[in-house]
């Protein structure tokens, strides 16, 4: 399949909401309440938060057909060489495809952090066996109010190496 990894731009926003709606609305179906889903997508992925978003972190994107289907967001790296990925989310029918891989591989070669860390929901089963299969290690783990619905939260960690290949 063809597609192209790039960095967000503003008139992107509406399509970066669209996937990361529909995308929670896959990995989190009976883990997470539909109306605690919409509460935090709402506003985490408003317009004022997304423009925040664009200015004060790296968010790739990846495009089908001139369709962004995927994206990732990397907080900037800290002094300590490490970064934080906050989100990588692709439309499920666009997963398997070695796009969330192309997004966490540019992460690797563009930002040039000694770590990457994130935290997953311990049932998003799409998502760990992602990660450990990318080299992920198991951090700790610990137990999240995410608004009043208890998660079970999955800490974990990727040292990059120089020229790594994921």
């Amino acid at each position: 399949m063809d597609y192209l990894i790039r960095k967000m731009k503003k008139r992107d926003i509406s399509q970066v909401q669209h996937v990361a709606k529909t995308s929670w609305h896959s990995t989190y179906e009976g883990i997470i309440p539909l109306e605690i889903q919409d509460k935090f997508l709402n506003s985490a992925y408003s317009v004022v938060n997304m423009k925040r978003r664009l200015k004060h972190s790296t968010i790739f994107v990846s495009e089908v057909g001139g369709k962004i289907v995927g994206f990732a967001n990397y907080s900037p790296v800290s002094v300590d060489g490490s970064v934080e990925l906050g989100a990588i989310y692709l439309y499920p029918e666009y997963q398997g495809n070695g796009m969330g891989t192309a997004l966490l591989q540019l992460g690797i070669e563009r930002l040039g952090a000694s770590e990457i860390h994130l935290n997953v929901e311990k049932n998003n089963t799409i998502g760990t066996t992602f990660y450990h299969a990318k080299g992920f290690e198991v951090k700790s783990e610990f137990e999240d109010n995410f608004d009043g619905h208890m998660l079970k939260t999955v800490r974990m960690v990727l040292k990059v190496k120089e020229g790594m290949e994921i």
